[in-house]
């Protein structure tokens, strides 16, 4: 990989089943991410995806791409417009970075809303 590559985008429909189901695999119980009444009343228009699913999509994309012998080594992300149902969230990522065996890669994720997950994966990839 060289600084300036690109990796491919992947397209990640943003369905209630994965909301709900990635916040119960995270032991995530807030109720605006699995109950759409209690999401509206606190003033969403829907139950939206937490932190902790969109991280582990971003960690799935890069080791995706760098294949199953890269190992994390830092994911830095914030988060920014919500994903909700019936959407779909586009990651795409660049290399920033690369220094031997790690590399460093830019990840942008977003939605019909706007960007939903930007930051950085650093990854080590055995040679």
């Amino acid at each position: 990989m060289n600084i300036g590559d690109t990796l491919p985008p992947l397209e990640i429909p943003v369905t209630r089943t994965l909301i709900v189901a990635g916040a119960i695999a995270s032991r995530d119980y807030q109720d605006v991410h699995h109950d759409a009444a209690l999401a509206q009343e606190k003033g969403s228009p829907d139950v939206f995806m937490n932190i902790l699913t969109t991280n582990g999509l971003v960690g799935r994309y890069v080791t995706d791409q760098l294949g199953p012998r890269a190992v994390l080594r830092k994911v830095a992300i914030r988060l920014g417009a919500p994903n909700y149902p019936g959407d779909t969230m586009t990651l795409t990522g660049t290399v920033t970075a690369v220094a031997g065996n790690t590399v460093e890669i830019r990840v942008v994720g977003a939605n019909g809303i706007g960007h939903h997950v930007s930051g950085t994966v650093t990854a080590e990839v055995p040679a």
